[in-house]
């Protein structure tokens, strides 16, 4: 939105508002889209991997629907106890239900403990959106080392 379309936004709406009259809130700009992030800790120790994050959608838009990807660089051991929003979808990787998120909103946080087929001395994340059947979603990743210690991101 260029400064002058910016000041017509604002003179209609104080010309509504004085008339008594509500004016929409400016809409977000045409193409653009959520910016879903996910924000936590993931800690490797003996084979074991605990990750809590949260999802932002630091977006100008919110999101109806989704869905995070959780994909491990080494396979999952068989037999995992998942939250129940979750559900194995590959050898190396999770799906989590995350649901709606309003645009600058804040989800609820998702907590998983799995174990991995053969211990490593480290272990990459990544975490990509899966919005409106949308699997082309950006995503994150985040190495994690074998040390105890939680990694934030």
């Amino acid at each position: 939105m260029t400064w002058w379309t910016r000041g017509v936004v604002v003179g209609a709406t104080a010309v509504l508002a004085a008339a008594g009259g509500t004016a929409p809130a400016p809409a977000a700009p045409r193409g653009a889209g959520a910016e879903v992030a996910y924000h936590g800790s993931a800690v490797l120790s003996g084979g074991l991997v605990g990750v809590r994050f949260t999802p932002h959608n630091h977006g100008p838009a919110a999101v109806p629907e989704s869905v995070v990807r959780v994909r491990w660089s080494e396979p999952l051991a068989d037999g995992q106890v998942l939250p129940p929003s979750c559900a194995r979808s590959e050898e190396r990787a999770v799906v989590c239900r995350v649901g709606p998120l309003e645009a600058d909103g804040v989800g609820e946080p998702v907590v998983l403990r799995v174990r991995l087929r053969q211990a490593s001395p480290e272990v990459r994340l990544e975490f990509a959106t899966v919005a409106d059947g949308d699997r082309a979603g950006a995503g994150q990743r985040v190495l994690v080392l074998e040390t105890g210690d939680a990694y934030a991101f």
